[in-house]
């Protein structure tokens, strides 16, 4: 078994960083904020041994990838294209994707926009909403949640990096990756959500300090704008997607999240996820509820690649 291997492809007008192990059937693992394929370092040596091509992109604005500077450069049509290009360079009409957070909103859209190219879906955390004709997203939930939502802040241009900016690397990432709250991301007044996270005196065991440095050292080349351009498109999504609203999701799919997910308690999300409207807007649909937090590829990473697994299996080998 060859090592991971990295090389940069030029897709969509920009160039991606890859990570890729394997041969077999078309994998491509996306992953969110604030994260880079080193997140899914577990899966891919997992289902490489299991007879898979994996490939682990840095999407746009992360780590070793492209980021374009304005934030209409982030909307879901570009980073769908992204994917596109990344199935054509490999010359696979389909692939499989398995997407975690942002990474799960790409592997939707592509699922929504171009059904032909998915063979089957693997999306983690956030599920598939229906669009509302009558709210844009990120309105919505700033009238919803108030400023101190973290989806608030990150939307004005600077204010978020600002506030990381008074931390080093490796403390924000610890502060993002390591939370365990369960309730919604929200700040007191007059406070930034950086600030509002605790730093963890102890790690958890499923990540080492080595491992987070890995994320913090990538940052601090990158920065955090591009990554958190995705949040301030948003709102410019809403308006490109009209074309498909009251859409459905027909293309196989198995749904993980962790019950100690952000809001998943809180929010509805846990009665929505088992309810009836996602059924029926995903109707092709198998849902895993994990004991786990919201990094759920990293922290219960063997339950998440063996659960990966099951579901490529059910897909006869061409």
């Amino acid at each position: 078994m060859h090592e991971v291997s990295h090389q940069r492809v030029k897709t969509n007008g920009i160039w991606l960083h890859i990570a890729e192990q394997g041969t077999g059937p078309l994998v491509l693992l996306l992953h969110g904020f604030p994260e880079i394929w080193y997140s899914w370092r577990h899966q891919i040596s997992f289902l490489a041994t299991h007879g898979y091509h994996v490939v682990a992109p840095d999407l746009r604005g992360y780590g070793d990838s492209d980021s374009p500077v304005s934030p209409t450069s982030y909307t879901v049509m570009h980073l769908v294209g992204d994917i596109i290009g990344l199935l054509d360079h490999f010359g696979e009409q389909q692939a499989f994707i398995v997407g975690h957070d942002w990474g799960a909103v790409i592997g939707w859209h592509l699922a929504l926009f171009r059904p032909e190219r998915v063979k089957g879906l693997i999306n983690l955390s956030v599920p598939y909403y229906s669009r509302n004709p009558n709210a844009k997203f990120a309105e919505s939930l700033i009238r919803t949640y108030g400023d101190g939502f973290y989806i608030s802040q990150f939307q004005e241009p600077g204010r978020a990096e600002r506030a990381f900016a008074r931390y080093d690397y490796l403390t924000v990432i610890k502060k993002l990756l390591l939370i365990t709250q369960t309730d919604n991301l929200i700040a007191p007044p007059g406070m930034e959500i950086i600030d509002y996270l605790r730093t963890l005196s102890r790690l958890p065991p499923w990540i080492t300090e080595e491992e987070l440095q890995v994320y913090a050292d990538k940052f601090q080349e990158s920065g955090f704008t591009g990554a958190l351009n995705y949040y301030r498109a948003m709102d410019l999504n809403w308006e490109l997607t009209t074309p498909w609203q009251g859409s459905k999701i027909t293309v196989p799919v198995k749904f993980m999240v962790g019950k100690n997910d952000l809001g998943f308690e809180v929010s509805g999300v846990r009665q929505y996820v088992e309810g009836n409207i996602f059924r029926s807007l995903v109707p092709n649909l198998e849902i895993v509820i994990l004991d786990g937090h919201h990094f759920l590829q990293q922290e219960k990473h063997q339950e998440v690649s063996e659960e990966i697994l099951l579901f490529l299996r059910k897909f006869p080998a061409e």
